[in-house]
């Protein structure tokens, strides 16, 4: 039974942070050694990252609130609020984020109503409170009070496929079902100053943003393109264990992503790929590159010519991942709805044309989808 990805809409908040007055900001801070100062400028310089944006809106060199929390523009500081007041915002200004994406993604979705809405997935590492993203959208947009609500919490970068895996997985088990996904994530909420490498890549690639889809599996109304999602598969790599890891402290979430994590995805991307390539016959004996199109989460600019290199991908085909990477930076797990979204919008050439699609967290785990690019217009 197919599954379709029904719609796909973003969201981003209003603040937008451009990475060469972030990088002279980071580069000034009080308590920087010298090789630490070195570090900002290296790792804001070769992010491959023009804009991100944020929920924290005194980060822009325009605000000027009374009492600054993470930013104080007339010294120049950044500043380390408790995991606390961080929270705070995230469950003020997410649940906005949520809300922008879920209603514009029920919006886009032809023939699909709000009373239609069976199930809601929610997606964040960044923040909790309860009652939680789920709630408020089930609230917000008015939805049914029977709808099936799950929140799938701190999974990192890769969270995305779990969620769209569990929503095919409801429309197989029930074709009238229709799921509502949304992820959405407050990165910057953690940023911070420090001489410590994985603190300064964090402050470098991270950003906010939300991606919602309608997931069901009623065939597609209209002449938009939509996405089929074919098959699904998770891998977790023999080593690295250490080198990605997410933690909460007490001034927010601590990142861990060691320098030689490009270097394991290099290691084992095409193991990770043979379990889901090996789901159609013909495509494991195939290049890499023979299939159309690649959504690779851009979790650094690294780990995309890494992928790029591994599978001798051509330059085209890491376009919307590398794009996304420059417009927004790393949302974590919101980050790979952005890279299918771009390709969505662009002018597709045949009515069926594969996508593989990979995602990289802690674990260090690598999700991978096998989705397929339908134009009903072709």
């Amino acid at each position: 039974m197919p599954v379709y990805m029904r719609s796909l809409e973003t969201a981003v908040p209003p603040t937008i942070l451009v990475q060469s007055q972030a990088r002279d900001v980071f580069a000034a801070q009080p308590g920087l050694t010298r090789l630490g100062s070195r570090l900002v400028t290296t790792c804001f310089d070769s992010a491959a990252i023009d804009t991100r944006y944020t929920a924290v809106a005194e980060l822009s060199l325009d605000a000027h609130p009374e009492n600054p929390q993470f930013f104080d523009l007339e010294s120049n500081r950044v500043l380390s609020p408790s995991t606390k007041a961080r929270n705070e915002i995230f469950a003020v200004e997410a649940t906005k984020l949520f809300i922008e994406a879920g209603k514009a993604a029920v919006a886009g979705a032809p023939g699909i109503g709000l009373d239609d809405i069976t199930h809601v997935i929610t997606v964040s590492c960044t923040g909790f409170f309860n009652p939680g993203p789920d709630y408020k959208v089930v609230r917000a947009l008015g939805l049914q009070p029977s709808v099936q609500r799950y929140h799938l919490g701190f999974m990192g970068c890769y969270a995305a496929f779990p969620a769209l895996r569990a929503a095919k997985q409801f429309c197989v088990a029930d074709p009238s079902a229709v799921v509502l996904v949304i992820c959405a994530e407050l990165c910057s909420l953690h940023v911070r100053t420090s001489n410590d490498p994985d603190t300064i890549m964090g402050s470098a690639i991270f950003g906010d943003g939300a991606g919602a889809a309608v997931v069901t599996a009623r065939e597609p109304e209209g002449p938009e393109p939509v996405i089929r999602l074919d098959h699904f598969e998770t891998v977790l790599t023999p080593v690295g264990e250490e080198a990605m890891a997410w933690n909460i402290g007490d001034e927010g979430f601590e990142m861990v992503l060691g320098s030689y994590v490009p270097h394991i995805i290099e290691d084992h991307i095409t193991g990770a790929l043979e379990p889901l390539l090996a789901k159609e016959p013909g495509l494991s004996d195939k290049p890499y590159r023979d299939i159309t199109h690649w959504a690779i989460h851009p979790g650094g600019r690294s780990i995309l010519d890494k992928v790029e290199s591994k599978l001798e991908l051509t330059a085209d085909q890491l376009v919307p991942a590398r794009e996304t990477l420059r417009e927004y930076g790393n949302m974590s797990s919101a980050t790979v709805m952005f890279v299918l979204k771009y390709m969505l919008d662009r002018p597709a050439h045949e009515r069926e044309e594969r996508i593989c699609s990979m995602a990289f967290g802690p674990g260090l785990t690598v999700e991978t989808g096998l989705l397929t690019l339908v134009s009903p217009a072709l």
